[in-house]
């Protein structure tokens, strides 16, 4: 198993289409709709990365990172966003976000960058 890998997406489209990549990368994936969920997720698996969306109904992108940064500083997150919102962007960087990705993002450049960021930690 290459890593665990955590995608958060209130859009199901989304969530499967990551899921059916990386799975096929041979990575061990989970799901989550919402924040509440991918918390748990977090907790109980301790996924190497998490690719979250920014905008996720009831808990922001913001809000979810702080939480995956308590539970430990060491998860790595890639930020997708179907917004140009860069003061949220950067508050996301200075919170210890890796990279964004702007909706619709290059399949082959998330799976790029999901690749050298877990690498580092096998």
């Amino acid at each position: 198993m290459k890593g665990k890998i955590l995608i958060v997406d209130d859009q199901y489209g989304i969530r499967i289409l990551l899921n059916e990549v990386f799975q096929k990368e041979g990575y061990e994936t989970f799901q989550a709709a919402n924040g509440f969920k991918a918390i748990d997720i977090v907790k109980n698996d301790r996924p190497d990365l998490v690719i979250l969306d920014m905008k996720i109904p009831g808990m922001d992108g913001i809000e979810i990172l702080k939480h995956v940064k308590e539970i430990d500083r060491d998860i790595k997150v890639i930020l997708m966003t179907a917004y140009g919102e860069l003061d949220m962007i950067q508050e996301a960087k200075e919170l210890g976000a890796l990279m964004h990705f702007a909706k619709p993002f290059d399949i082959d450049e998330i799976r790029q960058a999901v690749r050298n960021e877990v690498a580092v930690n096998a």
